[in-house]
């Protein structure tokens, strides 16, 4: 099955309205889709017709921002109830946070001489309500400030650097209790994308499942080779399903394209036989 279960809409960071998403995945051969969009439920409904229009699986998600061990921890959640208030308050509370810190990020910008960062974001970003370092990101390349995405990140957004804010998103309990609450299979996103000792992977690791976790994404369109034979191991060591996805945010900013992600090892269950 050509499965992909994480990926985002102008709902959150992607640059595809949830619509254009599903067509997208429908035109390369994807057969179950999962939206994703970060800390949002807004684009489900739209993109749930879309996939019965044109015949594509669909299951719906969301990937909720954690605070762990001074890194941000992204959870995926599959096949969630986008009604249930639990859920639904768990994210409100945790997109409340992100306003205050798009104004801290734009003054710190402003200090090292990038002014009027913080509306040239909100140019890039359809939800005004979920404006994240990808908008900044793109305003800063469009501005002519860097060439691209990445070297944005690297200069100016990740920790260290002059853009990067501090901000205390929801707990790694919170987050699974949220999803499990709501009927959903709680995924670690991109593990390989954290910067994480093997001490303190091994602590969220231990933490996910004690609060109810049950999958990880060994394939990812982040992850290299190595990385998704390195996670492939950790699933079967600890007995979590494997989830595969792209991540796909648009084509000029992802690796992967929606459905083009490597295959699974074929001696891991996948996530997706719990969901269909």
């Amino acid at each position: 099955m050509n499965a992909d279960l994480h990926c985002h809409s102008t709902v959150s960071d992607g640059w595809l309205e949830p619509v254009e998403v599903v067509r997208r995945a429908k035109a390369n051969g994807v057969d179950l889709l999962a939206l994703t969009d970060h800390d949002e439920l807004g684009g489900l409904a739209l993109a749930a017709a879309a996939a019965a229009e044109s015949g594509v699986g669909f299951v719906a998600g969301v990937e909720v921002s954690v605070s762990f061990a001074g890194e941000t921890i992204h959870i995926v959640g599959l096949g969630i109830d986008p009604g249930n208030p639990d859920l639904i308050a768990g994210l409100r509370q945790v997109r409340a946070g992100r306003d205050a810190r798009a104004r801290r990020m734009s003054e710190a910008l402003a200090a090292v001489g990038i002014a009027g960062a913080l509306e040239g974001a909100h140019r890039f970003a359809r939800n005004p309500a979920l404006v994240s370092r990808a908008h900044f990101a793109r305003h800063l390349v469009a501005s002519g400030v860097m060439p691209d995405v990445r070297t944005v990140f690297d200069h100016y957004l990740v920790r260290g650097k002059p853009g990067f804010v501090e901000h205390e998103w929801a707990s790694l309990e919170d987050a699974v209790g949220w999803i499990v609450g709501a009927g959903g299979i709680a995924v670690v996103a991109h593990p390989a994308r954290y910067r994480l000792s093997a001490a303190d992977m091994t602590r969220l690791l231990d933490r996910f499942v004690a609060a109810g976790g049950e999958a990880i994404e060994v394939v990812s369109g982040a992850h290299s080779d190595d990385e998704m034979r390195r996670f492939a191991t950790v699933a079967r060591q600890r007995g979590l399903l494997a989830s595969r996805a792209s991540d796909f945010h648009g084509e000029k900013e992802s690796p992967v394209d929606l459905g083009r992600c490597n295959l699974l090892p074929s001696d891991l269950t996948p996530v997706w036989s719990r969901l269909i």
